[in-house]
């Protein structure tokens, strides 16, 4: 029976379980440091510098039909975003946006109220005289950094990123390093 394992990756966390850049003066947190499950591997990824779900699984099988491209799975996130976002914004976003490597497919886009969350560390910046704005988004495909993209083409780069959702499995109440393991019939 298939392994499928929800993991609340923190800020600043590399999506592998070694750190394979030989650059660095010291080891970067990865993988490794949060789970010691044997023969499960990342289905997807999410960059060093975003938070939330990932979901990692020890079937071929699986792990193909969730990062797939073929297969659109939704990925939904918490995007905070410098700056007051408008409708105009918003829309665009909704439409597809259009990026050096194509035009990304229409996003489900709601302005939300600040959700629930742990504190960062470090804490995203704070500037008195320029307001934030926090969204839902909603993709089905996974270009390398869309979402950052994305928010930064309409003018309101995103400051953090979570993400919440993909497919059926949620975060739900997972904190930052947790993580639960269903068994998949």
């Amino acid at each position: 029976m298939p392994k499928l394992v929800l993991f609340n990756k923190p800020y600043n966390v590399l999506c592998q379980f070694t750190d394979r850049d030989d650059t660095q003066a010291s080891t970067r947190e990865n993988l490794s440091d949060y789970l010691s499950i044997d023969k499960v591997y990342p289905a997807g990824r999410l960059d060093r510098d975003s938070e939330g779900l990932l979901l990692l699984t020890d079937s071929g099988r699986l792990q193909h039909q969730i990062a797939h491209p073929k297969h659109s799975k939704e990925k939904s996130y918490w995007v905070q975003v410098d700056g007051a976002i408008d409708e105009q914004a918003i829309t665009l976003l909704r439409k597809g946006v259009k990026l050096k490597d194509g035009l990304t497919r229409p996003a489900e886009v709601k302005k939300i109220s600040e959700p629930d969350l742990w504190p960062r560390t470090p804490p995203v910046r704070f500037r008195k005289a320029i307001p934030t704005s926090w969204l839902e988004l909603t993709i089905s495909e996974g270009k390398n950094r869309q979402v950052r993209r994305m928010t930064a083409a309409v003018g309101f780069p995103t400051l953090r990123l979570i993400r919440h959702r993909i497919g059926k499995w949620h975060l739900n109440e997972l904190q930052p390093g947790e993580h639960i393991i269903l068994n998949i019939n």
